[in-house]
């Protein structure tokens, strides 16, 4: 199978990913989440005039001569109501956030009311109608429609709605991601490694992207390189219904990389292997009924690069969420050299010159086996295929994974 064009094999990819199934849950739990559903309000807000301020509720038509005294007829708080109507000449002693009693129809702030004897305030000054009253439905009304469905719930979303009175909301389900190292040279991180053996790092890193893209990733371990073994994980990863299950190596053409014939000999239509990419280019997509294989490089910054370039796209999409990567142009800090036949994403660092322009800088070293160099990286800098080489200064497509520090 030719190599794939990295646009072609994310197409590909996406055709025919869509948001997954609702669930209801609730608003604790709904962070981070994207609505299924319009969120309506059930009750209005606030539900009657309030206070805005401490002080008196007063009649406004009261208040125009500072000699009149009135007659201070009771006090409310918040939670609390008055339930005698204020007449002509009388006040209510009022707190923030307390129903305005019936006949009031402004506040007069404690600061302007002055003791005129006992139980009578006057007017330091005039109010006029509504002054610091927020009135019935000042924020929304009952049957509002508070949140649009698609909305990628936040702290704001959420207080909305809790004022619109839902315990519970529909959010789109979370792909379910099992992430499964391959290898016999692999160990647990804090175990000692046995001659040859390194430890298995980069499935953490893969997790964790995975996690911010909106899914749920769960560990099925390390597979030996044997397909008994791969067989008996990708029996787990069925049972556990994953929506996607992500391999990280064993998806090349060598005698020890058995993913791809295990998993075709288990029925995995195979949607492409191998993209004309560095790092990443023994990557591999296919379906296993309705789970996505998507085989990783075992190189652990190439595995982390295509995570970027292939993963997050696919979960947030599944997810129903809008996509977060953010391809954009920057200016050069160093000349960079020709470009060979494949797409090639560099690491650089970002930062921005006097006047704010975005500028990168390529590491020198791009081996795709140093993760040191990956999480010092707040860019990936995409060469074209056959790029010519670049003069500092000149301007460059990036994916920026994080902002300039």
């Amino acid at each position: 199978m030719a190599m794939m064009a990295v646009s072609d094999a994310l197409a590909r990819l996406l055709a025919d990913a869509a948001p997954l199934d609702a669930e209801t849950v609730p608003l604790s739990q709904a962070r981070g989440r994207v609505l299924a559903d319009d969120v309506i309000a059930r009750r209005t807000q606030p539900p009657f005039a309030v206070s805005a301020m401490d002080g008196y509720a007063v009649r406004a038509a009261d208040t125009g001569d500072p000699t009149r005294p009135l007659t201070v007829i009771g006090a409310v708080v918040a939670g609390q109501v008055f339930d005698t109507p204020v007449e002509a000449g009388q006040t209510v002693r009022i707190f923030t956030g307390a129903p305005v009693p019936q006949g009031a129809d402004a506040i007069l702030i404690q600061e302007d009311a002055e003791t005129a004897g006992k139980g009578t305030i006057r007017a330091g000054e005039a109010v006029a109608r509504g002054h610091h009253v927020r009135p019935a439905g000042l924020d929304f009304a009952e049957g509002d429609r508070l949140i649009e469905s698609g909305a990628l719930l936040d702290g704001g979303h959420l207080s909305l709605a809790a004022a619109g009175n839902h315990a519970e909301l529909t959010v789109r389900r979370r792909p379910r991601v099992g992430v499964l190292a391959t290898g016999d040279e692999l160990v647990q991180p804090g175990m000692s490694p046995g001659p040859g053996q390194i430890v298995a790092s980069n499935g953490y890193g893969v997790a964790a992207i995975l996690a911010e893209a909106g899914s749920v990733p769960f560990d099925l371990g390390i597979a030996c390189d044997r397909r008994a073994d791969l067989d008996i994980k990708l029996d787990a990863a069925l049972a556990a219904e994953c929506d996607v299950l992500i391999t990280l190596g064993g998806a090349s053409v060598g005698d020890h990389d058995l993913v791809r014939p295990t998993f075709v000999a288990r029925g995995m239509e195979l949607a492409f292997h191998k993209i004309a990419m560095r790092p990443g280019k023994p990557m591999m997509f296919g379906r296993l009924g309705a789970m996505r294989v998507l085989g990783l490089p075992g190189n652990p910054v190439s595995s982390l690069v295509c995570t970027h370039l292939f993963a997050v796209p696919l979960i947030e999409k599944l997810a129903g969420r809008p996509p977060s990567q953010r391809r954009t142009t920057a200016r050069l800090g160093a000349p960079l050299g020709a470009n060979g036949p494949r797409e090639h994403y560099m690491r650089g660092a970002l930062t921005r010159d006097g006047d704010g322009t975005l500028v990168v800088t390529a590491f020198d070293n791009q081996d795709s086996s140093i993760i040191r160099l990956y999480a010092a990286a707040d860019a990936l800098i995409v060469r074209s295929p056959d790029a010519d080489a670049l003069d500092a200064g000149s301007r460059v497509e990036i994916v920026i994974l994080r902002e300039p520090r």
